[in-house]
């Protein structure tokens, strides 16, 4: 087990990790989330060795991880970190790139395993195009397989999908999480990708300016969103006063998906509509009511300065006013 124990980090005296904890078990997916410049990329640094930490510490299977003052070359043999500025040798094949670090005193092996690994991500047809040739995302699609390698026990990866375009991405992220499952291999992913978390994680660990703010499972992140800061990584998200929905309930705020929120004629709250954006499935309406925005969804076009009532179930509600 991975065991990250109160650490922090200061870049010029401000903190960027800020008594920061949390575990992952052996084959877990734990998705690192959170604006840019929250610690995220930092952390991933500190994990992998590359930091001197002044508190706290790391452990993996009961032994600390100490940093590069206490290492000639910086890092850990069992682990390995790809960043967003992926080091690859221009000059030399694709397939030679990833094959780099295995042995050649079993050429065969070292062969059959550059394909597999070259198959996982796609790039079967450019092993032998030299990566000076290669697009942004063939070349961060490489770099995945160059540290798949020598299959480490644990991965760390800073946004290893932002140069991929969706019609790549998709299939790349079906194939290598579940490779690391199948291999149970300890991911930790730093991502703005909500697809990356939602459909991967087995927990979700949210940061803001170097805090932990929230750790939980995606399924209980997404149902129920505690703050404002969380839910919009995940989704478009409204502050909605309770007494649109109800004149005589308190005065308090909930956080309302778009999707949660419904059109309904006789509903006391009446608002006007500003936008309408196509969003392929859906129309992203965005409604106002005093200078207050609303953001829902529908399936067809609503005109701008159209009068709109909103509903939301009773459940989501009621759920919704206990937090």
């Amino acid at each position: 087990m991975l065991s990250i124990e109160s650490i922090s980090y200061a870049y010029n005296k401000t903190n960027v990790i800020d008594t920061l904890s949390f575990t992952a078990k052996k084959g877990a997916h734990i998705t690192l989330m959170g604006e840019s410049g929250c610690g995220k990329s930092t952390l991933l640094k500190a994990i992998y060795g590359l930091l001197s930490l002044p508190k706290g510490k790391i452990v993996y299977n009961n032994k600390e991880l100490l940093g590069p003052e206490h290492h000639l070359v910086p890092g850990h043999p069992f682990m390995k970190y790809l960043a967003q500025e992926f080091d690859l040798m221009p000059f030399i094949s694709a397939a030679d790139n990833v094959g780099e670090f295995l042995s050649n005193f079993y050429p065969n092996q070292k062969q059959q395993r550059t394909k597999e690994l070259l198959e996982i991500v796609g790039m079967t047809a450019h092993a032998k195009t030299h990566v000076r040739f290669l697009s942004g995302g063939q070349k961060q699609r490489v770099a995945l397989a160059r540290v798949l390698a020598k299959e480490p026990e644990v991965l760390l990866l800073d946004e290893p999908f932002s140069q991929i375009d969706n019609f790549k991405k998709n299939e790349l992220r079906y194939r290598l999480f579940s490779y690391l499952k199948k291999q149970n291999i300890t991911c930790i992913t730093a991502t703005h990708d909500k697809n990356d978390a939602l459909a991967f994680s087995d927990n979700i660990i949210v940061i803001k300016q170097g805090k932990q703010i929230s750790a939980r499972s995606p399924q209980e992140m997404f149902a129920n969103p505690t703050d404002q800061y969380s839910a919009s990584l995940l989704s478009e998200i409204n502050i909605v006063p309770l007494t649109f929905f109800d004149p005589a309930r308190e005065e308090k705020n909930i956080l309302l998906y778009p999707h949660e929120i419904k059109l309904k004629k006789d509903s006391p709250t009446q608002l006007e509509v500003v936008a309408a954006y196509y969003n392929g499935t859906h129309y992203l309406i965005k409604a106002e009511l005093h200078n207050k925005s609303v953001l829902f969804h529908h399936d067809s076009y609503i005109a701008p300065k159209t009068l709109v009532g909103i509903t939301v179930s009773r459940t989501i509600i009621e759920q919704r006013a206990r937090i």
